[in-house]
């Protein structure tokens, strides 16, 4: 591999990278005349591209497509799929190919240019294809038949140049030897290279001449090159021997270059060629001619004056097609051997030549129009452009541009090649075709350019979806509407073309009852309408185009029913049922009557009336709340019911009617009414041979009320420190604890309260029961005025012990122990009084209706005998009374349970009646629980209780407590103050209710018996009054005024 070769290896291998993302350069050498088909290299491989996808590890199909001008007869070809570059039958001559001379032997290439699809890989690859020579021409003489004149007086050694051969190969396929052949020992040959590299052949004379003996030699001279192999060619030389002349001429300088502008005119003079020669005469005279070596072209471009050696222009110059024009000029006086100088004509450049521009279309037109898709990426590439001058310097220095705005642009890959490219996305509906010129401008003055006109047509995709004139359609129509009706036209339009702007509509979901025409967008209504069903219908309307893939958008359709009187007013009940407490003020709401109608608006506007009502109720004709035009006594009427009509706004209206029932709820307004004793007087004897167990009297009360409020509770609240006597809680029956002794003989005067389990607050009465403890009666008039003066002793009292200082007045002394006694006693209470708490007893009692005759009754002259001295004492009407609270022990008995509250309502009657009646299931309202208007409460306006039923808390603390004066037969009636407000704080049927004043008696602990120990008796001062009202509901006869109660120390309250 000789240093050649190594150069053209390196020259291969080697790539000018102007963009590596897009140009590269490849070399390639080869040799001229190749066959069809032969592997000139391969571009990948050369490269190093990968077929891979990098990003997705793939294969990537690339294509590698030559860029060639139409009409080109290429030299080669490439594969598309493998990218190999191959000869074609045009066949590559390097001496056609590279015409005129060549000095180097790589001087002869031609280049071509290869582009990488697709767009995502796409490179521009340069190659340059140097042609190699090959010996496909033999070197020939000038002329077949070469003379040379020979002076005879010519020394031996003496030189002659003969005219070279030519060879159109180069390098050792060119002119490499000359032989003379049959040189007759008279003439030798020798060859002089000359710095060109030219080899001329000179004859030397290698023995004296004389043309007298011989003045004529024939010879022939070969020429051959240096190929594999050879090639050669012969001429005849003959060789003529003349006259001496013995001086030649001489040029003053052998090497002369000039300049002149390739646009000089014909008959400009380039140079003048000056020689001299010594001789005279004809051997003097010098002739100026071209040497053989000086090509026909230049010849016919400049002509030589052989007489002066004036070199003119001829013809026109033209510096493109040959810049440097070497002249060999040679002057002869007629020796053999002339003088020579040799002549460099430069040309120099004048813009005289436009640019080019040479289009050559990567996407291949139709009919010279380009099609692109508007889906085609920025940066598509449409073209090569290479834009070249013939000029030089500033005069070939080309700018290209697009001549107006379009999108696309140029982009440069060498300095004289650009790649047409989209420069934005493309719009079918926006611009569908584009013509455009691109104009190559050179730097000359004036400045030339060159235009080529480029038209690109754009291809509809699917880029568009229809598009609705409203997103949103909003309808109204009339329910009871005909089916079919014809409801409106939807339309959407579609910028796209053909296909892709034909438009199919389509119904969503929730359209079941609409219809939709495919092709026209008309809506119909496919059902009848019911607004009271269903109002509103919202659903979606598709449209579709036909494109490949298809595109699509969607609208929403919102169809309103209007609402026709089509429905008649609907009560949520039949029939309206409400509870209200009895003694609800007037005008208080009872209830709310509830009326809908399916229908909307006026055709929903709903007026009430009452039908058929005395004028009891008022009903708002708009909300339906019904008031009471009537105070409520459920005693007196227990229910009442009318008819409601509802009638709507329509045309024309439409009505219906319920029944409504209110029912009086019974309220705790009535206090216990005793019926036996017949009276305060009354009292039973117990015999002393009664046994324990035995009823000795019976205590009955009724309660006009109802349910709970009417079931009473017998309690023995006083008088029984002893324990002798149990009162039946439920019956009211008193029986005897234990058998009585004498110690017992005498009047035992009873305190019972008798309390209803009334809500919100029980009311009680209180009753005397006078039991005379002995074996007869003896003096009935004598027991009565004991019983009268036991009026005048408080209740909270015992009389029982002291009943036979009443009989037996001559006991003084016993008289005066007891009154010693009860000072002691009032001592020791008064100091356990600031000690202890006062508390408030409350009590309870059961109802039972029971008869009894056994109790005995004061005549009529007994009572006005107490009603005359009752006047005369001019006892107040409301007598005064101060009660105490007492504590004692009592058995672990459920009759003795201990009591806590006042007097008018004791706190055992009340547990006991929470234990019987589970106040959790009363109605928190007025209404029943089914009642059809649960949503209002209203608040009892029953009387409430003035006591407060806290246990075990002392009652706060008020200096008077009315007692009201009650006849002896009258019961007592435990209540509230008077002066107090009746008004509930709280509608919570377990919350208690504040009492105006409090008062009456509180036990605690088990009371005691005679066999058991006796706890310590504790006394408390209640400065508080009880105010005990008479019933004046009871039948007069039972009743008798009764004598005040007389303290021990003789006060009258």
């Amino acid at each position: 591999m000789d240093l050649k070769d190594i150069y053209l290896l390196a020259t291969l291998v080697a790539c000018f990278w102007l963009d590596p993302a897009i140009a590269q350069e490849l070399v390639y050498s080869i040799k001229e005349e190749l066959p069809e088909n032969a592997l000139i290299g391969n571009i990948p491989k050369d490269l190093n591209i990968s077929h891979i996808n990098a990003a997705t590890g793939t294969s990537a199909n690339l294509v590698y497509k030559l860029v060639a001008k139409a009409g080109d007869n290429t030299l080669v070809r490439v594969s598309s799929s493998t990218g190999e570059l191959f000869t074609t039958a045009n066949r590559i001559d390097r001496e056609r190919l590279c015409a005129g001379p060549s000095y180097e032997e790589n001087e002869c290439s031609f280049e071509i240019e290869v582009v990488i699809l697709p767009n995502d890989f796409f490179r521009l690859i340069k190659i340059k294809i140097l042609v190699k020579d090959t010996n496909d021409n033999a070197p020939m003489f000038p002329y077949p038949v070469i003379n040379i004149s020979i002076p005879e007086n010519t020394v031996i050694d003496s030189r002659f140049s003969i005219p070279s051969a030519t060879d159109p190969d180069v390098g050792v396929n060119g002119v490499q030897h000359y032989e003379l052949v049959n040189g007759q020992s008279a003439f030798g040959l020798d060859i002089v290279e000359t710095p060109e590299g030219e080899k001329w052949p000179q004859l030397i004379v290698q023995k004296e001449l004389d043309r007298e003996q011989k003045d004529t030699y024939v010879m022939k001279i070969k020429v051959e090159d240096g190929g594999s192999p050879k090639k050669s060619s012969t001429a005849i030389l003959q060789v003529t021997v003349s006259d001496v002349n013995d001086n030649r001429p001489q040029f003053k300088d052998n090497q002369i270059e000039v300049i002149i502008p390739e646009n000089a005119p014909v008959g400009t003079s380039v140079v003048q060629l000056q020689a001299t020669d010594a001789d005279i005469g004809t051997n003097a005279e010098i002739r100026y001619i071209y040497s053989t070596q000086v090509s026909p072209a230049t010849k016919r471009l400049f002509a030589l004056d052989g007489n002066t050696g004036l070199i003119t222009v001829q013809r026109p110059l033209d510096r493109e097609e040959t810049a440097i024009h070497k002249v060999t000029v040679l002057a002869s006086d007629g020796m053999p051997s002339p003088a020579r100088a040799t002549v460099t004509i430069n040309v120099t450049d004048v813009n005289d030549n436009p640019p080019n521009i040479d289009l050559r279309y990567i996407i291949s037109p139709i009919n010279g129009t380009v099609f692109l898709s508007e889906k085609d990426p920025i940066n598509t590439k449409i073209a090569l452009i290479t834009v070249s001058d013939k000029d030089i310097d500033v005069n070939g220095k080309v700018i290209c541009f697009i001549e107006k705005d379009v999108p696309f642009h140029l982009k440069a890959v060498y300095d004289n090649q650009y790649l047409l490219e989209t420069s934005s996305l493309l719009d079918y509906e926006g611009t569908k075709e584009y013509s455009f010129k691109i104009v190559a401008s050179d730097s000359g003055k004036p400045s030339l350019n060159q235009t080529a006109l480029v038209r690109v047509k754009l291809e509809d995709e699917n880029d568009n979806p229809p598009i609705f004139s409203q997103p949103v359609i909003e309808l109204s129509v009339l329910e009871n509407n005909v089916r079919g009706l014809y409801l409106t036209t939807i339309s959407a339009t579609d910028e796209d073309s053909g296909k892709n702007a034909e438009i199919v509509y389509q119904l969503g979901p929730n359209a079941s009852f609409f219809d939709l025409d495919r092709k026209t967008g008309v809506l119909t209504a496919s059902r009848v309408f019911d607004r009271e069903e269903q109002e509103r219908f919202l659903f979606t309307v598709t449209a579709r185009d036909n494109g490949t893939p298809p595109l699509q958008s969607q609208a929403a359709v919102i169809v309103t029913v209007q609402d026709e009187n089509d429905n008649s007013p609907k009560f949520t009940h039949n029939h309206f049922q409400f509870f209200v407490s009895e003694n609800l003020p007037k005008y208080s709401t009872v209830g709310v009557i509830t009326v809908t109608d399916s229908d909307a608006g006026e055709n929903a506007a709903v007026t009430l009336s009452i039908l058929n009502d005395n004028d009891n109720f008022i009903l708002d004709p708009y909300t339906g709340v019904i008031k009471s035009n009537v105070s409520f006594d459920r005693e007196q009427q227990s229910s009442y019911t009318f008819d409601v009509k509802a009638m709507d706004g329509g045309r024309p209206p439409r009505s219906s009617a319920a029944k409504v029932t209110i029912n009086v709820i019974d309220v705790n307004d009535n206090s216990p009414v005793v019926i036996y004793p017949p009276s305060n007087t009354s009292f039973k004897l117990v015999p002393l041979s009664a046994i324990p167990g035995s009823v000795v009297a019976e205590v009955f009360a009724v309660d006009v009320d109802t349910g709970m409020n009417a079931e009473l509770k017998y309690t023995i609240v006083s008088g029984n420190n002893k324990g002798l006597f149990r009162i039946d809680p439920v019956t009211g029956n008193i029986t005897l604890e234990e058998k009585p002794t004498s110690v017992d003989v005498g009047l035992h005067r009873l305190v019972v309260n008798i309390s209803d389990l009334g809500y919100p607050k029980s009311l009680h009465t209180l009753v005397l029961v006078f039991l005379y403890v002995n074996d007869t009666v003896g003096n009935g008039t004598y027991i009565y005025d004991l019983i009268r003066r036991t009026m005048e002793t408080p209740l909270d009292k015992t009389i029982g012990d002291n009943s036979e200082t009443y009989q037996n007045g001559d006991y003084l002394t016993i008289m005066i122990a007891i009154l010693a006694g009860a000072m002691v006693v009032i001592v020791v209470i008064f100091v356990t009084v600031l000690v202890r708490c006062r508390h408030a007893s409350r009590f309870k009692a059961a109802q039972r209706n029971k008869q009894g005759a056994e109790w005995m009754s004061p005549n009529q002259e007994n009572k006005q005998n107490k009603k005359k001295k009752r006047k005369k004492r001019k006892s107040p009407k409301n007598s005064l009374l101060n009660f105490v609270t007492i504590e004692e022990s009592k058995p672990d008995d459920p009759v003795h349970e201990p009591i806590n509250g006042t007097i008018s309502l004791p706190a055992e009657l009340e547990e006991q009646g929470i234990g019987r009646f589970d106040w959790s299931t009363a109605p928190t309202t007025t209404f029943k629980p089914n009642s059809p208007d649960l949503a209002r409460h209203y608040k009892s306006a029953s009387p409430q209780s003035a006591f407060h039923l806290k246990a075990d808390t002392p009652v706060s603390v008020k200096k008077h407590h009315v007692i009201q004066e009650l006849p002896l037969d009258n019961t007592f009636v435990g209540g509230c103050d008077t002066l107090s407000k009746r008004s509930s704080t709280s509608s919570d049927h377990f919350s208690a209710s504040e009492c105006s004043s409090q008062g009456g008696f509180k036990t605690k602990g088990p009371l005691h018996t005679r066999q058991g120990t006796l706890t310590r008796a504790r006394t408390e001062l209640n400065p508080e009054y009880l105010d005990l009202r008479s019933r004046a509901e009871l039948n007069s006869e039972y009743w008798t005024p009764c004598t005040p109660l007389v303290s021990t120390d003789g006060q009258v309250f």
